[in-house]
């Protein structure tokens, strides 16, 4: 009967043993889950803030001043222009 109780005990031991380390774990990992959710929220605010700064860069105006004061661009006047006519074959 003692042995029993022994081997009993024992395993109701290690039992808690592996509740306490599951608890742990889950715990690490459930801080660990929170960090990377955290890291998303700010990587995702500043992907928003970088695509907005990219089509502040990109807009036409923008291009056009820089074009035009920088590196001394103008539009072609109308003599300088020339129109082409392409004869396109008709589609089946």
């Amino acid at each position: 009967m003692i042995r029993l109780n022994l081997i009993l005990f024992a395993v109701t031991i290690a039992m808690a043993l592996g509740v306490v380390t599951a608890q742990y774990k889950a715990r690490k990992l459930y801080f660990e889950l929170d960090r990377q959710e955290m890291l998303t929220k700010q990587y995702m605010t500043e992907y928003d803030q970088l695509q907005i700064e990219q089509s502040t860069w990109a807009m036409h105006s923008r291009l056009e001043e820089f074009a035009t004061e920088r590196l001394h661009m103008r539009s072609p006047s109308m003599q300088q222009t020339q129109v082409i006519a392409v004869d396109m074959p008709a589609i089946p």
